[in-house]
């Protein structure tokens, strides 16, 4: 990966950075001369995370946080006002996919009413209620500051809508829903709320090794790295005062071109 300095002076935390999305943006932070806090809920793939990092050269620390405990969300709060003072972005990527619920979901959709409700509680309250808890918990800091930036990952809205997609759907509509409103609540304090999806399927842990193999034969899968451009873009000041959007890596080149100059 290319370095630059874009981001120098930055310091940027992001959750679920341990693999897949989370850990493509925060190497394509890093890369551009940010600080990085990877946070992640198992601390054995935290440390092999960061063990690349650092065998790159590249400025990461790591914090175990699960995002759906507000104890362990304020450690990590701490942990930013006492080692570094303040925070330029976050980054809302902790997820768990419908394989939490149904394994086989990509080759037998199972019904909303089958689902159990301790898979759907599950999976909402590290999805969407675990942005909520984070934001919540971080924009107090972005408030005394007055600037911040925060990026909520979602996903096509064809995943909102698919047959056997309760409640992977759902949380991810919701957590558009909220960062809408999360933008409306802060446009004033000059911190900006934006949504960043892949664009297509992704090749991440969300999709079973053996679906993989299926899903081969009718296309092809999103390298994670499609995240790198528009996450560095959102975190640096040339997307200063852009807030309420919703950013398709997929799409990023086109976007910008269509930008008033």
């Amino acid at each position: 990966m290319t370095r630059s300095s874009t981001l120098t002076g930055r310091k940027a935390l992001i959750t679920g950075a341990s693999r897949g999305l989370g850990l493509a943006m925060a190497e394509a932070l890093a890369a551009a001369g940010a600080s990085v806090v990877l946070t992640a809920r198992h601390e054995a793939s935290l440390n092999q995370a960061l063990n690349q990092f650092r065998a790159a050269h590249l400025d990461a620390q790591a914090l175990v946080l699960d995002v759906r405990d507000e104890a362990s969300i304020a450690e990590a709060v701490a942990w930013v006002q006492a080692h570094w003072g303040g925070l330029d972005l976050l980054v809302n990527n902790a997820g768990i996919g419908m394989r939490t619920v149904n394994p086989d979901f990509l080759t037998t959709p199972q019904p909303f009413y089958e689902v159990s409700a301790a898979g759907f509680r599950d999976l909402i309250d590290t999805n969407l209620t675990g942005y909520f808890l984070v934001a919540k918990a971080f924009v107090p800091l972005f408030l005394a500051q007055g600037r911040g930036k925060i990026v909520n990952i979602s996903m096509n809205h064809e995943t909102m809508r698919r047959r056997g997609f309760i409640p992977y759907g759902p949380s991810r509509a919701g957590a558009e829903s909220l960062s809408l409103i999360m933008a409306e609540d802060l446009r004033d304090a000059h911190i900006d709320v934006n949504m960043l999806l892949p664009g297509g399927a992704t090749d991440t842990g969300m999709i079973p090794a053996a679906a993989k193999a299926e899903i081969a034969g009718r296309f092809e899968l999103l390298s994670p790295a499609i995240m790198a451009e528009p996450i560095v873009f959102l975190a640096s000041d040339a997307s200063n005062g852009i807030t309420g959007q919703r950013l398709i890596a997929t799409e990023f080149g086109s976007w910008q071109a269509s930008r008033p100059q």
